[in-house]
């Protein structure tokens, strides 16, 4: 996985706004591995483990809507950095990292949620 444009992000804060004022769905994905989605996780993500793209690389476009807004989490933004490059390969027009992952979410806008 490889790209070499600009990658568009968003603060942790703003996806916090995003969720609860959408009024269509946001295609949400967290690309974290099973056992970090079991200390800490959102509602509403769709999870894609980047470790096993090998399973869903095939499937995974044809399963979300390249048009949709597209927000995309992993533990601090890297692996969802990764992620959003690949979408946009695919084709993918509304693609965001979400910036700090998790770990950011949880500081500053959820402290319930574990961090790890």
């Amino acid at each position: 996985m490889s790209y070499d444009g600009t990658l568009s992000e968003i603060t942790v804060e703003t996806l916090a706004q995003r969720i609860a004022a959408a009024d269509t769905p946001l295609q949400l994905i967290d690309v974290r591995e099973p056992q970090e989605i079991a200390i800490a996780a959102l509602p509403g993500f769709q999870v894609f483990p980047l470790s096993q793209s090998a399973e869903w690389m095939a499937t995974l476009p044809a399963q979300l809507d390249p048009q949709a807004e597209t927000y995309v989490m992993c533990h601090h933004g890297m692996r969802s950095a990764q992620m959003c490059q690949w979408l946009i390969q695919q084709g993918f027009t509304n693609v965001k990292n979400v910036a700090g992952g998790i770990d950011a979410y949880s500081l500053a806008v959820d402290p319930s949620i574990p961090r790890y």
